[in-house]
């Protein structure tokens, strides 16, 4: 039996009954609910004080009463009756004709009760009668466990939004999405406890992608707001594309909880924004109309701290010019918080009311380094008398509800999942004479494989020692795998020129759509390469259009903070950036080859693959042409040999350094200033063999200053 703990406002009887149940229940397959759910009535919205789910004895709503005087008790649960009934009824799965086929039951929970009753209709129970109480009640109907908590946690409402299949025939691509869709029915107990239970200060929920943490932020403000519709809530993220899909979840969770939208106190903003009212504003915005700093649009942000460290720069600025800044709102949650600097966090936490309530979620392995963020201590700096201005404090039994991981993967295969992190480290990557190693970057901390859902097949993950990882179905569940069985899950094609490419694609798009039953929002084409996505995938749309297929480059042809056009049944063509936070059943990689090495950095191309593979639900294509697609489908076919386990030797402390060093991400300044080197040492070197030089035209210490540099 798992707990999931919300908000109460009667905090002793609530542990008291997680005390007692756990002591007699805890074996039971189930989940009990405090403070949650939230549900609307005539008068406004209801909060359950506690909801047992259980395959056992079914649904159960507990009122609680903390005196000894217990009213009209009977009333009570009659209210609290109605309301899940009528939070339940529209369910065609839960109902028989106009009922439902197993009504929920109702107990009054009253600790400090002398006087208590039990009959057909209603229980009233102390501290001493409670548990025989609930072992007295027995559900005939288990196989509505599953979909009973889908209704509760709400995520049956997201299924009901999507627009409806048209399935021709049982084995098709579009019949193994919607199996798919159907399978991932409930939260499991980690993603139900990072949306409920909140706290005061600062929560940190990590998971990789597609573990589901754009859903539970879109799930946690709508049950924030439905709780407390006068604070005043940001939702902000990096991607912009992804803003529409907040405010759609967002809407549809509050409505579910509330039976009414969210009102103007729920805010989904734009990390930086600008003037021009609701749509456009932003949090750094924000934060500088409010406290009267200098506000910066791109252009000169641009202009001032370059293009890498314009949002750095602006946000540090108006943090330095606003020592004690005002108080904007009572929670802010982040999304994709691996792609902000630390100081917007420390800017969202400067602009929180004493509570602090900040909630940031990010990927472990967006970045691929040790944290895609430092720790808190270091993101939010110690307090004059040395202690960390945030922690993230422990439960006894060494949980957290500060600091919550979520191993499991619901989008992403076994295949898909380990092949995105074979490639994204370079685990079968050809061995780099200067390093002595293929890989590209590794964790510092050899205990995050295993808490981002890997597990130790064979040796060890110490320093130096070879080790085999694979993903069990407790983190990668099997029936993720099961659009395989229509269609390989993963292939690599080379191609013999980007035209030939292009005609291939076009034609595998005009059968997905009218043979293969799916839909345009179904399909993703990613080229890797943000800055030439617009020219590299103009040759595919041009095909398309003169098969009457619609396409559109997302951002380019669309409003940035629109990705899908399913109403105009277009195709989405996205680079890199847009496409991170997206996803969909099949997603088409083109001009792959570009991410097999780069003079940017290898670091940075490793992670666009990274992240355009992870895109997808079902099935993926990485495409290419050249020599580099043919050594990118060599590596690709190591991970297949390896049975898409990760086989490789942990490097050591000084090795890691080095593949920072040498394969970390350059800036565009960087990347001009190591040209010039280059070429430099070039000529230098061509002068010094044709004799034009002689190394007596060099100072002793030069000399002796590129020997130690460069070595033996």
């Amino acid at each position: 039996m798992e707990i999931i703990r919300g908000t109460t406002q009667k905090p002793a009887t609530s542990e008291l009954l997680a005390a007692v149940t756990t002591d007699a229940f805890g074996s039971e397959d189930g989940v009990l609910y405090i403070g949650y759910p939230i549900l609307s009535s005539a008068d406004g919205r209801e909060t359950i004080d506690a909801l047992w789910i259980s395959k056992d004895r079914g649904l159960i709503a507990i009122q609680m009463i903390e005196g000894r005087e217990v009213g009209n008790f009977e009333e009570s649960q009659d209210e609290l009756a109605s309301l899940l009934e009528a939070k339940l009824l529209p369910h065609r799965v839960l109902k028989a004709g106009r009922h439902l086929k197993s009504p929920p039951r109702t107990i009054t929970f009253a600790p400090l009760a002398t006087e208590l009753y039990t009959d057909d209709n209603y229980i009233l129970a102390n501290k001493e009668t409670i548990i025989e109480a609930i072992k007295g009640i027995e559900w005939t109907t288990p196989e509505l466990y599953e979909p009973s908590l889908s209704i509760i946690q709400s995520i049956s409402t997201i299924r009901k939004t999507l627009s409806p299949r048209k399935i021709t025939r049982e084995q098709s691509h579009g019949s193994a999405l919607k199996a798919l869709e159907d399978s991932i029915a409930n939260l499991d107990s980690r993603q139900s406890q990072a949306v409920i239970e909140t706290v005061d200060g600062v929560q940190r929920i990590r998971g990789l992608a597609g573990s589901g943490k754009t859903i539970i932020l879109a799930l946690k403000a709508a049950y924030l707001h439905a709780q407390n519709p006068h604070w005043k809530i940001a939702v902000t993220f990096n991607t912009r594309s992804l803003k529409n899909h907040f405010n759609h979840l967002i809407d549809t969770f509050v409505r579910d909880q509330t039976g009414s939208r969210p009102n103007e106190n729920l805010q989904v903003i734009n990390a930086w924004g600008a003037p021009g009212g609701a749509t456009r504003t932003g949090i750094y915005y924000q934060f500088c109309a409010e406290n009267g700093a200098t506000y910066f649009d791109f252009r000169s942000a641009k202009a001032k701290y370059g293009f890498d460290g314009a949002f750095r720069g602006v946000v540090e600025a108006a943090l330095n010019e606003v020592p004690h800044p005002r108080k904007l709102f009572d929670a802010i949650l982040v999304d994709e918080a691996q792609d902000f600097d630390p100081a917007f966090l420390r800017m969202c936490y400067a602009s929180l009311d004493e509570k602090r309530r900040l909630v940031f979620a990010y990927d472990e392995l967006q970045s691929l380094t040790e944290s895609s963020l430092p720790p808190v201590e270091e993101i939010f700096g110690l307090r004059e008398d040395g202690t960390a201005e945030v922690a993230l404090p422990l439960n006894a039994d060494g949980s957290s509800s500060h600091d919550i991981i979520l191993e499991k993967c619901y989008r992403n295969s076994r295949p898909i999942l380990t092949t995105a992190h074979a490639l994204g480290f370079g685990i079968y990557r050809d061995v780099d004479p200067k390093l002595g190693t293929g890989l590209v970057q590794m964790f510092d901390r050899p205990e995050l494989w295993e808490e981002v859902g890997y597990e130790v097949e064979a040796g060890a993950l110490r320093d130096n020692h070879q080790v085999t990882l694979v993903r069990p179905t407790r983190s990668s569940p099997e029936f993720l795998e099961a659009p395989g069985q229509v269609e390989p899950l993963l292939q690599k094609i080379q191609f013999p020129s980007e035209l030939d490419q292009a005609q291939w694609v076009a034609s595998q798009i005009e059968k997905n759509l009218r043979e293969d039953d799916l839909r345009p929002e179904d399909i993703i084409v990613i080229n890797p390469n943000p800055l030439t996505t617009n020219r590299q995938v103009g040759p595919i749309r041009k095909i398309l259009f003169e098969r009457g297929i619609q396409s559109h480059v997302a951002g380019v042809d669309t409003d940035s903070d629109i990705f899908f056009k399913p109403e105009e049944g277009s195709v989405a063509f996205t680079g890199i950036f847009r496409a991170k936070g997206n996803e969909a059943g099949m997603v088409y990689i083109v001009n792959a080859q570009d991410c097999f090495e780069s003079f940017s950095g290898v670091g940075r191309v490793r992670n666009q693959l990274f992240t355009a593979i992870t895109r997808s639900k079902a099935w993926v294509k990485i495409l290419g042409h050249g020599p580099n697609m043919a050594k990118l489908t060599e590596e690709i076919e190591k991970i297949e040999a390896n049975d898409f386990k990760l086989n490789f030797k942990y490097p050591d402390a000084p090795l890691r350094k080095k593949l920072r060093v040498v394969n970390r991400d350059r800036s565009a300044d960087e990347q001009r200033a190591l040209r010039r080197s280059k070429s430099s040492l070039s000529d230098m070197a061509a002068d010094l063999a044709a004799g034009r030089l002689q190394p007596e035209d060099f100072s002793k210490e030069d000399i002796d200053l590129l020997k130690k540099l460069l070595g033996p």
